[in-house]
């Protein structure tokens, strides 16, 4: 079952880290949130990526491409010929990844349509944004939308609200409201797990909000549901956000390292 991630957005709200690079690539830490959050997949033992990008997607093909250099103990002579010798890994990581153009422009419904050969022969795939960590069971989040059958799981979390709010009925999704001014209930933490009757909501339109039209109509027709998630979930949405992350990583309590 592969995973897909959204790494094509410009990140406008935390611009004051992210101006040079994609949000996906802002460090917590060593290294970018994307690779925390493959590494929560690979814990659960999903290791094969398809990655959706667009602003800047050179600077995340770079670091995949030349990851086990950046990664490792290098020893360089320098001379005539440069050399590099004593290459020793630091880890290895077994990740299959697929890097999709998915469009500069694209909004995510579009990506996620335009990576449909990439994941559809599965069945069901993975799904989540490139900027949000947690530490979330994937493989019970799997089990519970083995269970109910419909075509859309996405994990319910309680943080701050401005994010997607659920509208909810037991455990059945009856409403999906885009970034609301105010909420007291579940939020759409993304970790999305997805049949591939997905598409026949989706299409190519650039401005194509998966988090608008697709969602609200799936709601709508009784296909979605929730997964409760009642443990630890951030966005690195602002500049507090990315302080807050890397204060926890710092302090070697970081909620999300399950690995």
């Amino acid at each position: 079952m592969k995973a897909v991630i959204l790494c094509g957005g410009q990140g406008t709200r935390i611009r004051d880290v992210t101006a040079d690079i994609p949000k996906p690539m802002i460090a917590i830490g060593r290294y970018p949130i994307l690779w925390h959050i493959m590494r929560g997949y690979a814990h659960w033992g999903f290791k094969d990526f398809v990655l959706c990008l667009g602003h800047q997607s050179h600077v995340i093909k770079d670091f995949f491409l030349n990851y086990q250099m950046r990664t490792s103990d290098v020893t360089i002579a320098l001379g005539q010929e440069t050399k590099i010798e004593g290459l020793k890994p630091s880890g290895i990581e077994d990740w299959r990844i697929t890097l999709a153009e998915t469009g500069l422009e694209a909004m995510t419904g579009a990506r996620v349509k335009r990576i449909q050969r990439y994941v559809e022969a599965d069945g069901t795939f993975l799904l989540t944004y490139g900027d949000g960590v947690g530490n979330i069971d994937i493989r019970a989040l799997i089990d519970f939308h083995k269970r109910h059958g419909k075509i859309l799981t996405v994990t319910g979390v309680r943080p701050p609200s401005r994010f997607g709010e659920l509208e909810i009925d037991g455990d059945r999704v009856t409403g999906f409201n885009e970034k609301p001014q105010a909420t007291a209930g579940l939020i759409s933490g993304g970790f999305f797990v997805c049949n591939r009757g997905l598409f026949d909501y989706l299409d190519d339109r650039e401005s194509l909000m998966l988090e608008l039209e697709p969602l609200q109509r799936l709601a709508k027709a009784g296909e979605m549901m929730v997964y409760r998630h009642d443990g630890f979930w951030h966005p690195m949405d602002t500049s507090r956000d990315y302080k807050l992350l890397n204060e926890l990583w710092a302090s070697g309590k970081a909620p999300w390292r399950v690995w």
